[in-house]
């Protein structure tokens, strides 16, 4: 294992050192400490391989420091946004030539048997220097594609919601694997010491499927797992010391929780005990950082209408505002989920009414956040990614009303900032929209050229488990070197 630690002896040598060697003192808590570390040094000494090849954890410079992810869980339709598909429009309603559907796998395939191709009905423009067609139900996001790379070629392997969901984050469709945040906080940890390095903002009518195994550390060590904020009025619960509790009280409850802590984590040579310790430390200092990231109080009456939000109402709006502050104050991944973008057909998921409401509920906020990135000199260390697990087929699903099925071969995302070449459409789909038929963007790809943004090369970032050196992008993921400037 190459970056950044040999293995969990040397992990824990680390975490304990950088954690708590600063508050230990004479007795049980230093003995324990003591212990605890020489033993680290003593086995990890024999199996530690080559050093990492940078000092802060990074293989090369980097283009981007800090990520925040617009996941949008169910599967938007680039048919409806991104994608401009004319022939698809002319061949409405027509069957669907069956070359096209050879080899093709679909979710509903009783609701897909028969089906025809399905034209939008939404109009479609070209928008900034680079051209690009964006749909009459982004008219915000419109505005920015000058800071946008968008890829109209994305493909993945799995297109059922849970399973898709884990293949877009851990890049596997199996539980246990590490998410891409966990990843990226093992990698290069946090430039905060007062919150955590992975923040998880939900919003919508619904968690995403497959709920926090989403932002799982899987086989890592749990502290890099996203920590989730509640989407209530109360962000981050308990944030307040109880009645009648004295700092100097909570403190000594602190330390003989972590010296108990410690002096079983000597014994039983436990990571998660490591992790433990390091929630309880973060919880203290979130009682002062807390409050102050989630009071918006601050925030001028222009911000708030840039992004379309107040201070108090929950909405995928606030969490991007939300998101903007976490990155500035050096939270190193933070990931947006919001639903239900599952546009099947029929109550709650058509491609009328509903998907005009879930677009309008982020186009304007998702606008703002690069506008507010790119005034506050962020954007340039800030990668935003923004897609869901898949796509939608170009034919349409026999429901109560139209709509469409899942859909794996041809889908988009878009990204700003952090290096990402700005106002440029990469990748094309087929003229109808079934297959990508130019640079291909498969998840792998996307995973490594991510990790590479950041100064890590994803065949490094590895971690034994169960005999094995895992990374994210498995044994896969070639570099799409046209995404960046």
């Amino acid at each position: 294992m190459n970056l950044p630690f040999p293995d969990y002896s040397a992990y824990l040598a680390h975490s304990t050192r950088r954690h708590f060697l600063s508050r230990c003192s004479l007795g049980l808590g230093g003995i324990a400490l003591a212990s605890l570390l020489g033993r680290s040094r003593a086995v990890g000494a024999e199996t530690a391989p080559a050093a990492s090849p940078r000092p802060d954890g990074r293989h090369h410079p980097a283009r981007a420091k800090q990520i925040i992810y617009l996941f949008m869980a169910g599967g938007p339709s680039q048919l409806e946004l991104f994608d401009y598909k004319p022939k698809l429009i002319e061949l409405n309603g027509q069957p669907i030539p069956q070359s096209f559907l050879e080899g093709k796998r679909f979710a509903f395939m009783d609701t897909s048997h028969g089906t025809k191709l399905l034209g939008t009905r939404r109009q479609f423009a070209r928008h900034g220097r680079s051209g690009a067609w964006v749909s009459e139900l982004m008219p915000h996001t419109a505005k920015i594609v000058d800071e946008l790379s968008i890829v109209n070629s994305c493909a993945a392997n799995l297109f059922n919601h849970a399973p898709a969901k884990l293949f877009m984050n851990t890049g596997s469709g199996l539980f246990g694997r590490p998410s891409m945040g966990a990843w990226v906080n093992y990698g290069l940890g946090s430039e905060s010491q007062s919150l955590p390095g992975f923040v998880v903002l939900q919003s919508g009518p619904r968690g995403p499927r497959g709920g926090a195994v989403n932002w799982g550390a899987g086989f890592l060590p749990t502290t890099h797992q996203g920590v989730p904020l509640r989407g209530g009025v109360e962000p981050i619960l308990d944030l307040a010391t109880p009645a009648g509790i004295s700092a100097a009280q909570q403190r000594q409850a602190f330390d003989a929780i972590r010296d108990l802590n410690l002096a079983r984590a000597v014994e039983t040579g436990d990571p998660e005990i490591s992790t433990r310790i390091a929630a309880y430390e973060m919880a203290a200092r979130m009682q002062t950082s807390g409050p102050e990231l989630t009071d918006l109080s601050k925030e001028t009456a222009a911000t708030l209408t840039a992004y379309g939000t107040d201070r108090d109402t929950p909405s995928f709006a606030r969490n991007c505002l939300y998101a903007r502050r976490l990155v500035e104050r050096g939270v190193r991944f933070v990931q947006l989920y919001h639903t239900n973008w599952d546009s099947h057909g029929g109550p709650g998921e058509n491609l009328n009414s509903d998907f005009e409401k879930v677009c309008r509920e982020v186009d304007q906020a998702q606008a703002a956040l690069v506008l507010d990135l790119k005034q506050r000199g962020l954007l340039k260390d800030t990668l935003v990614v923004w897609g869901g697990e898949f796509g939608r087929t170009p034919m349409g699903e026999n429901r109560d009303t139209m709509g469409r099925n899942h859909h794996i071969d041809a889908f988009t995302m878009w990204f700003a900032g952090g290096g990402v070449k700005a106002g440029q459409v990469l990748g094309q789909s087929d003229e109808l929209g079934f297959n990508a038929v130019e640079d291909r963007a498969h998840v792998h790809d996307i995973h490594a050229t991510i990790l590479h943004l950041l100064g890590i090369d994803h065949k490094k970032l590895t971690f034994r488990f169960q005999g094995r050196d895992f990374r994210l992008t498995d044994v896969h993921g070639e570099l799409i070197t046209k995404l960046w400037a």
